[in-house]
């Protein structure tokens, strides 16, 4: 059976005979429970660093750095893949995500060489992501400051 030459409807039904379907519950459980455990992480790093002595907002960054920099080097290790896919959308809470999808192809091109590979490619997933989030919060700040001087 040449794929290329099916219709779209065609394929469609090929590819559902073909696909397994997903346990929901189960991924949906994974996915809360990995997502609930880096929130409760987080939450418990926040309680250390203010028992420690910092006020708000330095603990709210310690928290940022210290998740970013676990993220970054269970990447590294491999182990934040296997988390992830085991818990799929539940390792996309936005700090450790974005860590990740800055870490991983990082990871993935180092072998072509340090300009060439990591620090060409760094941004290959995260960099959409930036370039859209900041237009867009820059679209709405200025509609945000039209309406309040209009």
């Amino acid at each position: 059976m040449d794929l290329n030459k099916l219709s779209d409807k065609d394929y469609n039904e090929y590819v559902k005979k073909k696909a397994a379907p997903s346990p929901l519950a189960k991924n949906l459980a994974w996915a809360f429970s990995v997502g609930g455990g880096i929130c409760v992480a987080g939450q418990a790093l926040l309680d250390f660093y203010r028992s420690r002595g910092l006020d708000e907002a330095m603990a709210g960054t310690a928290v940022s750095v210290t998740l970013i920099a676990l993220t970054a080097l269970l990447t590294g290790l491999g182990v934040f893949d296997r988390i992830a896919k085991r818990a799929g959308a539940g390792t996309l809470v936005p700090i450790t995500g974005f860590a990740n999808a800055v870490a991983a192809p990082a990871m993935e091109f180092k072998h072509e060489g340090f300009i060439t590979g990591t620090s060409a490619k760094i941004f290959t997933v995260a960099g959409p992501v930036l370039t859209f989030g900041i237009s867009a919060s820059v679209v709405y700040g200025v509609i945000l400051w039209l309406t309040r001087v209009l």
